[in-house]
């Protein structure tokens, strides 16, 4: 392995494939900032690749150090309790790799004031 890094952006998911566009796009411009990094996304339900699949294509990939993303504004159960199973379960199946989870996006201020600015611009009709 060349212990390439990488980050796994990990959403809820949704029945409607349109749901995902947004996240596609995160992705993209994640990928194109850093460019030596292994940028993919994975979904708790509705959608694929769950989280186990993404993790598991990485490995084979050859990355070793992954950060895990939780695209969500809040820490709910879903953050809380299936997340830390789910991270525990890949860990257990990929020996040696390092998985490290991060709080849900929208814990960070810097992202809350990015949706502040947003919410300021749809106000003023921008």
């Amino acid at each position: 392995m060349n212990g390439k890094s990488g980050v796994i952006l990990f959403a809820h998911g949704s029945r409607d494939p349109r749901w995902s566009e947004p996240f596609e796009r995160l992705r993209d411009k994640l990928q194109a900032q850093r460019p030596d990094a292994d940028v993919r996304l994975a979904f708790l339900e509705l959608m694929t690749p769950n989280l186990d699949d993404a993790v598991a294509g990485m490995t084979r990939q050859g990355v070793t150090d992954i950060t895990l993303v939780p695209v969500f504004l809040g820490q709910g159960g879903h953050v809380r309790r299936d997340l830390p199973a789910l991270a525990d379960a890949c860990r257990a199946a990929h020996p040696g790799l390092s998985l490290r989870v991060s709080a849900a996006i929208g814990e960070d201020d810097a992202v809350l004031d990015a949706l502040v600015d947003y919410c300021g611009r749809m106000m003023d009709g921008r």
